[in-house]
């Protein structure tokens, strides 16, 4: 990023939750204040839950601006994963209070943006705004499954997060699948076929 001017408001975006079986994918952005460093950003599946949780407050804090935001189940469903990530991060930069020079997204991928944007393979852990930017969405959505247990407390979605996980697997298996999962994504699509194909 050598040739982005120092002066540049660089906004960082990174999503979580796409290889997820339930639940919504959360994107954030994040505008860092170049004069309030924050110390040990990284890539947010590098760091323990507490880091997380503590740069999460530091970021919101000190940054310039930064915002979250969601695409739920059933755009999730109606779209395909790839299209409802995108359009979160798209929120989450139409959510931020000032508007930034660029934009600089993880992966390969851009979404629709009036603004200028890079995508950058592995940002999350070569730029700092993205580093905050994944922190923030991981420690919104870990909430958010926290939640769902207190909701649904036969599934473990504090401890799996709703990834596709043998316990995660096993709960499915033996309770069914949840308003939350998402339809588009096996097993519950092959367990919905099953169940149409019975009544049908």
């Amino acid at each position: 990023m050598d040739d982005i001017p120092s002066h540049f408001l660089i906004a960082g975006v990174d999503e979580v939750g796409r290889g997820c079986l339930a639940g919504s994918v959360v994107a954030a952005a994040v505008i860092l204040d170049a004069s309030k460093p924050i110390a040990g950003l990284a890539d947010s599946k590098k760091l323990t839950e507490r880091k997380r949780e503590q740069l999460s407050t530091i970021i919101q804090e000190n940054a310039l601006s930064w915002a979250i935001a969601e695409a739920s189940v059933t755009e999730i469903d109606s779209l395909n994963i790839l299209h409802a990530a995108l359009l979160a991060m798209q929120r989450a930069v139409a959510g931020l209070h000032i508007q930034p020079d660029t934009v600089l997204v993880d992966g390969n991928r851009l979404p629709q943006l009036t603004i200028p944007a890079q995508a950058i393979v592995k940002g999350d852990s070569k730029v700092q705004a993205i580093s905050a930017a994944s922190i923030l969405a991981k420690v919104y959505r870990d909430n958010l499954m926290v939640d769902c247990h207190h909701q649904y407390p036969d599934f473990s979605f504090h401890i799996h997060k709703s990834y596709g996980t043998k316990q995660h697997l096993a709960e499915i298996q033996q309770f069914g699948f949840l308003d939350i999962h998402r339809k588009s994504f096996n097993p519950v699509k092959t367990l919905l076929h099953a169940q149409l194909s019975r009544s049908g």
